[in-house]
């Protein structure tokens, strides 16, 4: 499901920005997906950064048209229409598995419904153009590392019960924001939100679409030197002990109580078991 919402986001702003009618050029996009609510219910949304402009076939650099990147209505139906035939296509070949007491037919009732523009509602928001994309990257990727809930909206733990707080969701996109609310949870019950929102293994959470595809490498420097930007700097990876030496004088593997160094015996694989234990050792 993760793979066709993704499909779907990216096929729709493929096929409308690419329309002469809105900017008819090839714009760059990054998609981030976000699975949590402000209560840690599962609420599974995209949010896509995409760039004001984009290039046409021939190479110039384009703007879009009135100042804003596309129609949220036009945006809501052409999603609607891709997503849906997209679940459809999965449940035909059978790559979809349906919840043990659902039967075929209501899934295509479902279906049926979702897809009547009378009977439900679909969400799609177009912001205001930002001056500075970097501030809106550092934004999401913060937001993505802070997982579903940061350690400032826990407010208190009595051995039973999690305190946290929330904002209520606000149906106008210009009303102001709500004042923070609490909730509290038995602690099984917060732990089971929360984990909703481990991603299954190998799941590609941000996915990179456009001129920011690894396969338009050249045509992104084609377009940031067109713009007066300077060549994209790949940064540097950094292991964890680097990391760690940034954030104090201790040494990051230096014990605090003892004050020895950590000794490595091994290295366990990424996705492995830890080794097994000779027989001897066991019995010891």
């Amino acid at each position: 499901m993760t793979t066709l919402l993704f499909q779907a986001v990216h096929d729709t702003l493929r096929t409308l920005l690419a329309d002469p009618k809105h900017l008819g050029a090839q714009p760059g996009l990054i998609a981030a997906l976000h699975t949590w609510s402000q209560t840690l219910m599962l609420h599974p949304h995209v949010h896509c950064l995409v760039t004001g402009d984009g290039r046409t076939s021939d190479g110039p650099w384009k703007a879009v048209r009135n100042g804003f990147l596309l129609p949220a209505r036009v945006v809501m139906v052409v999603f609607r229409g891709k997503l849906l035939a997209a679940i459809r296509q999965a449940f035909a070949r059978g790559a979809l598995v349906l919840p043990a007491p659902m039967r075929p037919q209501q899934f295509i009732n479902l279906l049926n419904r979702l897809g009547h523009p009378t009977k439900t509602r679909w969400n799609v928001r177009i912001m205001e153009r930002y001056r500075h994309g970097a501030d809106v990257v550092t934004y999401l990727a913060r937001y993505l590392r802070g997982g579903p809930i940061k350690n400032a909206r826990l407010v208190a733990w009595d051995g039973d019960s999690v305190t946290f707080t929330y904002r209520a969701r606000q149906e106008k996109a210009d009303a102001e924001p709500a004042s923070p609310q609490r909730m509290a949870l038995p602690v099984a019950d917060f732990l089971q939100r929360w984990l909703l929102h481990v991603p299954v293994p190998q799941t590609r959470t941000v996915r990179c679409y456009g001129l920011y595809h690894a396969t338009q490498t050249a045509a992104l420097a084609l377009c940031r030197a067109a713009l007066g930007q300077p060549p994209v700097v790949v940064p540097v990876g950094l292991d964890w002990q680097t990391v760690c030496a940034q954030c104090g004088d201790a040494h990051p593997e230096r014990c605090l109580t003892c004050g020895q160094r950590l000794v490595c015996t091994g290295v366990i694989p990424r996705g492995g078991a830890p080794p097994r234990l000779p027989s001897e050792a066991c019995a010891a």
